[in-house]
Parts: structure tokens; sequence; C-alpha cells
């Protein structure tokens, strides 16, 4: 069983930046892949970013260029580092793990373990 906690969301302004974190308990923590998910109210779960256990990534495309995915495997933490936010970014942020990094990572039904998530807020 993967344990994994969520922590670092806020309430920034637009434009400014935000760091999520994601401690997931499990010795087999390097060999899996991991995802952040995010999910806006009256919204479906939609995938952020991924990252394999080769530490291959994945965005969403309205992400590329201002989220950056990595990970620490000494510390089994994922990491989300968010720049350029803006209101649209707005959600509860959930961290996800799986064995193997899937073909359709972006779909939610790909991944089995969930973290409860860490609400993110930026505002106009």
């Amino acid at each position: 069983q993967v344990q994994l906690v969520e922590s670092g969301g806020g309430s920034v302004q637009a434009g400014g930046s935000l760091g999520l974190s994601c401690a997931a308990s499990t010795y087999t923590y390097s060999g899996y892949s991991m995802a952040w998910f995010r999910q806006a109210p009256g919204k479906e779960r939609e995938g952020v970013a991924a990252i394999g256990s080769d530490g291959s990534t994945r965005y969403a495309d309205s992400v590329k260029g201002r989220f950056t995915i990595s990970k620490d495997s000494a510390k089994n933490t994922l990491y989300l580092q968010m720049n350029s936010l803006k209101p649209e970014d707005t959600a509860m942020y959930y961290c996800a793990a799986n064995s193997r990094l899937p073909f359709r990572w972006a779909s939610r039904f790909n991944w089995d373990y969930w973290g409860q998530g860490t609400q993110v807020t930026v505002s106009s």
C-alpha cells in the first residue's frame, strides 16, 4: 500500500509561484511512476504532470513551460514547481502513484494510489 501526503498549497496572486510536495511512504517508491492531478469545482480531475521511474516527464499543454515536476528518491518525495500562475490554475491538487507510467497518463483512471489533496488558489 502506497500512502501519499501532499503539502505546500496556498493562495497566491496571478504571476506568482508555489511549490507542492508529496511525501510517499513505500520502500518501492523509486520504482514507481508519480503524477500531479488537479480538480476545480464542477470539473473533471485532470492530469497536470507525470514522471516515470526513469525520470521521463509528461506535461499537460496548459502548464508546459510554467510547471516543473521532479522527484527526490532519497527523500521519497515528489515535487511540483508552479511558476507564472494563472487564476485558471486554481484547484485542489492531488498526488498520484502507479507501478508504471500509463500510456494515457492524464487519465485519473490509470493511477492506483492517491493523496488527500492540497488547495491552490490564484487570485487575479
